[in-house]
């Protein structure tokens, strides 16, 4: 009888990058930056300090424009390429792992477990390192609370955030993620994350919204373990706000 599923390769990776201090994923979208675009993407946020790359955001990916961008990503940079599915139709064997992730707070079974029995022989056969999480969806929830059916968590109430991360974690899953959504106006609260921090042992990503060296450095204190941006390298590349975002990494980080 064998015991639970060790950390593969890119999970041990990211474990080691947060035992340092918080870390940065670049969140890039395969069909709003395709291919070479993606590749560049990546090489720019990963000179700037990023620690891993995310792929996905739109629904309905081919895994054939996963496969072009993660390839592409992979040419030009050493950190790990990793599918942000939205569903078992975007994977693709090119990508080095896949965040195996249950919307915890929908109200359709299938994006809880069902979809994930579909999708489980798929990832074995790709050979993608599966990691399981949590994902989390905070009021507003945008885009992905509507196709979600979410029934989201109030930005007034981190006890049930904190619930929910705990079953999270007691059911096994290695991270959590609070997620404001895609082009939230504001990011997650702190006092969220502060409260699912204190609570849970597990790394906490947080998402969405993120926007400023502010946003982030509230983030960071409050104890996130990391944090992901995608929209703003969209609207203003890897600009000034982008950069602030990577230094208060950094900062948190001791500079390194």
């Amino acid at each position: 009888m064998t015991g639970p599923r060790a950390p593969g390769r890119v999970e041990r990776y990211l474990l080691d990058c947060i035992a340092g201090g918080p870390i940065h994923f670049t969140l890039i979208d395969p069909d709003k930056s395709p291919g070479n675009a993606a590749g560049r993407i990546a090489r720019g946020a990963v000179e700037q300090g990023s620690h891993a790359i995310l792929l996905g955001g739109s629904t309905g990916i081919s895994p054939e424009k996963m496969g072009e961008a993660a390839r592409a990503v992979k040419a030009v940079v050493q950190v790990p390429a990793i599918i942000f599915p939205e569903g078992p139709g975007s994977l693709a064997r090119e990508a080095d792992a896949v965040l195996f992730m249950s919307l915890l707070n929908s109200r359709r079974l299938d994006l809880v477990v069902r979809a994930h029995a579909k999708a489980a022989p798929v990832v074995r056969r790709l050979g993608l390192e599966p990691i399981p999480l949590g994902y989390l969806v905070i009021e507003p929830g945008m885009r992905v609370g509507e196709v979600g059916e979410v029934d989201v968590v109030w930005r007034s109430d981190p006890d049930t955030a904190v619930g929910y991360a705990l079953a999270a974690e007691y059911l096994g899953m290695r991270f959590v993620y609070l997620e404001a959504g895609s082009g939230a106006p504001t990011p997650v609260p702190a006092p969220i994350v502060r409260a699912v921090r204190e609570a849970a042992s597990v790394p906490i990503l947080a998402g969405g919204g993120i926007r400023t060296a502010d946003d982030a450095r509230l983030l960071l204190e409050a104890g996130a373990s990391a944090l992901v941006t995608g929209t703003i390298t969209e609207e203003e590349g890897l600009g000034s706000g982008f950069r602030g975002i990577l230094q208060e990494v950094r900062r948190a980080r001791g500079g390194h």
